[in-house]
């Protein structure tokens, strides 16, 4: 039961839950399963943004079969990358981090994709309202190789093309998604196996306008793209090998891509019909960001007997940065120029080495230690960081227990998004000279209960410190800048603490939770908001999640969920000024002044 894990901060997601549970437009989805979960936000109403006590979108650790995904949005936010059918297993961890695990401050989304069956082929699909799925998988070699392929893709553009093209006078706007998972896994004996992971996913919106026209013996035509386009793509091969009766290995290799581009292109073009002389003008303007990541893993388990198992490993990773670069280009007849801004592709290589050991005391008390070291190197610069991890739990009864932790995290990676243009503007950057990596701090305690072998409850207190947190500065914006982008951010800090409430039946006809939070997330820039504290943007008191499903038969079950939030904590403006520019002197703006509250 929940009381005997060392572990806590920690839930295992069923994959039947998920399917069974209500959806938006016929979309199961993890993500917005996992916003069901105390201590886990959602960014909007709809929105697929995980907000994971008090943490940014950044601070969770994404892992699909062990590789980063560094973007998990579809659709602008309403849905996730990850398509249930090539799931098989979700945990998430809020708190008491394993030393297996690093490199972001707030959680793990630790994520494992579908194997394949050894033995018969198997296939499902479905036609929804958004998109269309399918899902095969079976034996290559009966019981040496299986492989799993799952692809999704939405339709909105195709259907509404001819009406849009029809109402629209030459303009014709679009927009879809699609996803690709596949997994191979060859058995070579008992003790060897590999694995090959694969992930291709892309988001596109895009409009195209064409006007012909004649006008005193001139032929003009006129023609404008526009597209915006985000997407992720990952491979992982890993070896699993078994060294000894008692010591395993698991040897990786991953690669890893996150790339956005805004792009426009317009022409214009007039024909003399006179003199048949011509006359052509051409302008682009194209903004992209990125990362790219290359890495090589290895992961020991080592069982020492029954009650004592002890890991370690290591892992290297090169990470190339895109941080915002604009390409702008115009031609004419008779000239043509191009020019670039932005900020300088930038390489960094992050390493990190782990142990961890869990062991039974006694036969009340079960501990969880370990010590998570990691570096990055960037322009000549070490950054260096010793993570200390501690969890434990204490037997009050065979049914119930305390449980206590700790852990030290350290992020290499910063992101800054435009939070209010609601587009993926994700910019990953790395730490610098100037901006060092954030860190944090996270102590919880927590009682856990098993009630009549039926429901599992739990509650848990935490308190969490973050440090070296960015934020744009009052009316910064990257795109179209020609400013380094460390001119343009402030350095703060923040603070997050409350408790939370799961009560969960997993066995029966009716299966569901019932979570409760109640939290409390602040910040502190030096420059805004007069260097006073304030609410996080998703600082939310209460919140509270009900998801029940109950099954009648094996064809028929029925799933409800409710959800009751406080709002976000907002600050109205009460006067207004014009301003002839930011810092970079790249636009005219408007700032405000606002009362706080």
């Amino acid at each position: 039961g929940i009381q005997e894990k060392s572990s806590m901060s920690t839930i295992n997601l069923s994959m039947s839950k998920v399917k069974a549970l209500p959806v938006l437009l016929g979309e199961v989805d993890v993500v917005k399963t996992l916003q069901l979960l105390p201590g886990v936000q959602s960014g909007s109403e709809g929105g697929s943004g995980m907000y994971v006590r008090g943490g940014g979108p950044d601070q969770n650790l994404i892992l699909l079969d062990g590789v980063p995904i560094y973007n998990a949005s579809h659709l602008f936010g309403f849905f996730s990358v990850f398509n249930a059918d090539a799931i098989n297993s979700v945990k998430l961890i809020k708190g008491g981090f394993p030393a297996q695990y690093g490199g972001r401050l707030s959680s793990v989304i630790d994520i494992r994709m579908k194997e394949g069956n050894m033995k018969e082929f198997h296939g499902e699909g479905s036609i929804g309202i958004l998109s269309s799925k399918l899902m095969l998988e079976g034996p290559l070699i009966k019981d040496k190789t299986s492989f799993a392929i799952s692809g999704r893709r939405t339709y909105i553009d195709v259907l509404a093309y001819p009406f849009i093209k029809a109402a629209g006078d030459g303009e014709v706007v679009g927009y879809f998604f699609q996803d690709l998972n596949a997994k191979i896994n060859h058995k070579f004996s008992n003790k060897s196996k590999l694995y090959l992971s694969s992930y291709f996913g892309k988001d596109k919106f895009y409009s195209k306008y064409e006007d012909e026209s004649v006008y005193e013996n001139k032929k003009n035509l006129y023609k404008d793209k526009a597209r915006l386009e985000w997407g992720n793509r990952i491979a992982a091969l890993r070896w699993n090998y078994q060294l000894s009766p008692k010591l395993f290995s698991n040897i990786t290799a991953t690669y890893s891509r996150y790339k956005f581009l805004i792009a426009s292109e317009s022409e214009s073009e007039s024909l003399d019909l006179v003199t048949g002389e011509k006359n052509f003008d051409e302008y682009s303007l194209e903004y992209k960001s990125g990362i790219r990541d290359f890495s090589i893993k290895s992961d020991f388990d080592y069982a020492v007997h029954p009650d004592h198992y002890v890991k370690f490993g290591g892992n290297y990773t090169y990470h190339t940065f895109t941080p915002g670069i604009n390409q702008e280009t115009e031609s004419s007849n008779n000239n043509s120029s191009s020019t670039e801004t932005g900020s300088d592709i930038v390489n960094g290589d992050e390493f990190y080495l782990y142990v961890q050991d869990d062991f039974k005391l006694n036969n009340r008390i079960k501990l969880n230690g370990g010590v998570h070291f990691s570096g990055f190197k960037v322009n000549g610069k070490l950054y260096t960081s010793l993570q200390p991890r501690f969890s434990g739990r204490l037997l009050l009864s065979e049914k119930a227990s305390l449980k206590a932790s700790y852990s030290s995290m350290a992020q290499y990676l910063h992101l800054l998004s435009n939070a209010g243009i609601g587009l993926p503007t994700d910019l990953w950057l790395p730490p610098t000279e100037n901006i060092a990596p954030q860190y944090s701090e996270q102590f919880a305690l927590g009682y856990a209960r098993t009630i009549k072998n039926k429901f599992e409850f739990s509650v848990e207190g935490y308190y969490k410190t973050m440090k070296n947190l960015l934020e744009y500065k009052d009316g910064a914006s990257f795109i179209l800048s020609d400013a380094n982008w460390e001119n343009l951010v402030e350095v703060g800090k923040g603070w997050s603490y409350g408790a939370e409430i799961l009560l969960e039946k997993k066995k029966g006809k009716t299966t569901g939770w019932i979570g409760y939070t109640l939290s409390w997330t602040e910040r502190q820039f030096d420059n805004l908001n007069f260097g006073e504290v304030f609410p996080y943007k998703y600082d939310r008191r209460h919140d509270i999640s009900v998801a029940v499903t109950h099954k009648f038969s094996e064809k028929v079950d029925v799933g409800v969920v409710w959800v009751y939030g406080t709002g976000n904590a907002v600050s109205l403006a009460k006067e207004k000024y014009q301003t002839l520019g930011n810092q970079s002197g790249s636009y005219y703006g408007y700032g405000s002044i606002v009362s706080i509250i």
